[in-house]
């Protein structure tokens, strides 16, 4: 047992599947009373009811006060895991504005929003837990899906300034960067996805241990791929060889479509 969570209250957010349901479960395992929160009304209903807390639907952005008020008033821990994929169209092809608008409102002003809320009480309280699901795409990038790398940059860099900000303040802050993970959205990555994620894709369970150690570690940056690290060091060691290594990556895609 993790004993920083046993006992607190904590809200998943995109947890009626995938990432999100292995935190919400392994959460409730660990002896946390768990929020759990989607925009399918069912979908969370059935994980809540699985695990014994209650379920919040709704959009991530606009129910930190409900699930507060489902917890008895206090929120410990707050996952940011939802999240979407868009592709955004390609340089050349009509530009998919509302691609680029949800995806910035959902994997980043989320995230700011929920913060925004939850500060307050856990500046005073002198502690709190913010565990942002971003996307080795935050540190790196991926191929064929313009909003989702630059959004998931936006995550990373907004975990990152709440950690620095507010750590000497109790506030605890973690960052889980995956690679590739077998769930919904992975399935709806296409060809990219297929050629650069599904070979060393990992279960959703695998995300939730390492975040579990993490935390035991007191760790911000999760990498459930441990080679994550190895290319965010090539990346930023050297980055044209980096970016040229990726580029034969965006020609082998190129070349199967």
């Amino acid at each position: 047992m993790v004993q920083a969570v046993q006992g607190a209250k904590v809200v998943v957010t995109g947890a009626g599947g995938g990432i999100g349901a292995a935190l919400a479960r392994r959460f409730a395992a660990q002896g946390a009373r768990v929020v759990v929160n989607d925009l399918d009304a069912g979908r969370a209903k059935a994980v809540a009811e699985e695990i014994g807390g209650p379920a919040v639907a709704g959009d991530a952005s606009s129910i930190v006060e409900e699930a507060r008020d489902a917890l008895g008033g206090t929120i410990d821990v707050w996952c940011a895991n939802a999240g979407v994929g868009r592709d955004g169209g390609e340089p050349g092809e009509p530009l998919r504005e509302e691609d680029w608008a949800l995806s910035w409102d959902v994997n980043v002003m989320a995230h700011v929003r929920a913060a925004h809320a939850l500060l307050p009480e856990w500046l005073e309280r002198g502690g709190g837990r913010f565990v942002s699901t971003v996307s080795a795409a935050g540190l790196l990038t991926m191929i064929g899906t313009a909003p989702y790398s630059v959004t998931k940059h936006g995550a990373y860099a907004f975990a990152e300034w709440l950690s620095l900000t507010y750590r000497h303040r109790g506030v605890k802050v973690h960052a889980i960067c995956p690679q590739g993970v077998r769930t919904d959205m992975l399935d709806a990555s296409g060809s990219a996805g297929e050629l650069v994620l599904k070979p060393t894709a990992i279960e959703p369970e695998d995300v939730a241990d390492a975040l579990f150690e993490g935390i035991e570690q007191d760790r911000f940056l999760i990498l459930p791929h441990s080679e994550v690290a190895d290319y965010y060091r090539a990346r930023a060691t050297d980055p044209d060889r980096w970016l040229s290594g990726m580029n034969r990556v965006q020609q082998q895609w190129e070349a199967t479509r």
